[in-house]
């Protein structure tokens, strides 16, 4: 049975160029352009059941939020088609759900279409969507969404102690004593941790600085987490470390 694509967007030539490039891709689906905006959009969803929904964040009647809001039981993987200075970017990738900028890339939307065709084996998780709807309220503290293999985690920021690098994996340790494995880079959580209390203090290692216990000079200097964990500084980053001392 050919799996569902559902198009929501208030622009009628992005719905009809988007599913002009998700037919060239020959992936044996039927891809629906019925959402137009808020209203229209979630009628379609109740009616053509989607398996892959591409949303629009900004609509005239209100937002791809508040479709969403409006669905109770979410039976689909979400694609969010955003603008590249979207609020809402930092939002959507802190609750590991998946987005595509315009203009839309046509190697973009494949890889994304195909990711989420790959997911729909798997139980969807509307924890993702509860972390979604905190993280776009802008006076609400982020919530981090981990996703391993077996489980699908949603930490508060001031949860994590440190993160660790392991190749192109990255290792989370947890106030609680959790440590989970998550296949993502540290550099993609440096970038989206900026601004929030943590700092690459090598290479292999990123830390949040509410946990920071303090400096030993000894052995080449450690930077030593409440934890008990010591975590040598990198030289090279000895003096943006101080600045931020002085700072805290």
């Amino acid at each position: 049975m050919k799996k569902k694509v559902l198009i929501i967007d208030d622009e009628n030539r992005t719905r009809d160029f988007v599913k002009k490039m998700i037919d060239s891709f020959n992936l044996d689906l039927d891809v629906f352009t019925d959402g137009e905006n808020v209203e229209t959009g979630i009628e379609a969803i109740n009616r053509i059941q989607p398996d892959i929904l591409l949303l629009d964040i900004q609509m005239p009647d209100g937002t791809g939020f508040d479709v969403l809001n409006s669905i109770e039981t979410k039976n689909f993987e979400v694609i969010f088609i955003t603008a590249y200075q979207e609020y809402a970017i930092k939002a959507i990738k802190f609750s590991a759900l998946d987005y595509i900028l315009k203009p839309i890339d046509s190697e973009e939307l494949h890889s994304s279409i195909i990711t989420a065709i790959d997911s729909l084996e798997f139980k969807r998780e509307e924890t993702q969507f509860i972390a979604l709807e905190n993280n776009i309220q802008s006076n609400n503290r982020r919530k981090l969404v981990l996703k391993t293999q077996e489980c699908v985690y949603v930490v508060d920021l001031n949860e994590i102690i440190r993160c660790e690098a392991d190749k192109n994996y990255t290792f989370f340790y947890l106030n609680s004593g959790k440590k989970i494995l998550v296949s993502r880079t540290l550099k993609d959580y440096e970038t989206m941790l900026n601004g929030y209390g943590f700092f690459r203090i090598q290479q292999s290692h990123l830390i949040n600085l509410e946990y920071l216990d303090r400096y030993d000079k000894q052995q080449g200097g450690a930077v030593i987490m409440k934890d008990g964990t010591a975590v040598p500084l990198s030289p090279a980053k000895k003096d943006q470390f101080f600045k931020l001392l002085e700072k805290l």
